[in-house]
């Protein structure tokens, strides 16, 4: 084989390396996912840009108040909620907004705005693999209070809203907000 050869075939063998880890990367580990529309204000805003951590769920559950992403069909795009209630819990939503897990007020800081209407009212009964998750910003988030959502199967959950890109201004983790 000549050197010309041995040149190309080590390029192309270095370019299979790169795409094959990145494959790896994003099916496996991270994706960038991008903030569309305001259900998360002010936490996230619309258009940021966003890792979503894959790996951890591999080792640990989801836990109240993680931010996750899901996939929401048929419309093929994913939405970015809270997580709110937990496996075999039961919610209740009252009529002025205050939050219920299995009867005790749910003392949160990250929710705002009117939470009516809501087309599930009274007690919901999580599943056992189910999580009842709800946007930051109530006034116009579709979430788990709403049939076209639902209640969330853990099988769905790609992984947590871990880093933020973009803006800039704004990058850094978002497991501590």
């Amino acid at each position: 084989m000549s050197k010309e050869a041995k040149s190309i075939l080590s390029n192309v063998l270095y370019i299979a390396g790169v795409l094959f880890l990145s494959f790896l990367i994003v099916r496996y580990v991270g994706q960038r996912t991008e903030v569309i529309g305001n259900s998360m204000v002010p936490t996230l805003q619309d258009e940021d840009q966003l890792i979503t951590d894959k790996i951890t769920y591999r080792f640990r559950d989801p836990e109240r108040f993680d931010i996750i992403v899901f996939p929401h069909e048929p419309v093929n795009e994913f939405y970015i909620k809270r997580i709110i209630g937990m496996p075999g819990e039961t919610v209740e939503i009252s009529e002025d907004g205050t939050i219920f897990i299995n009867g005790k007020e749910l003392g949160e800081e990250y929710g705002y705005g009117i939470t009516l209407p809501q087309e599930r009212k009274g007690e919901i009964v999580l599943g056992e693999d189910e999580y009842f998750v709800l946007g930051d910003n109530r006034e116009v988030s579709l979430d788990s209070r709403y049939l076209e959502v639902g209640n969330i199967p853990r099988s769905i959950i790609i992984g947590r809203a871990w880093l933020r890109l973009y803006p800039f201004s704004e990058f850094g983790l978002l497991t501590d907000k």
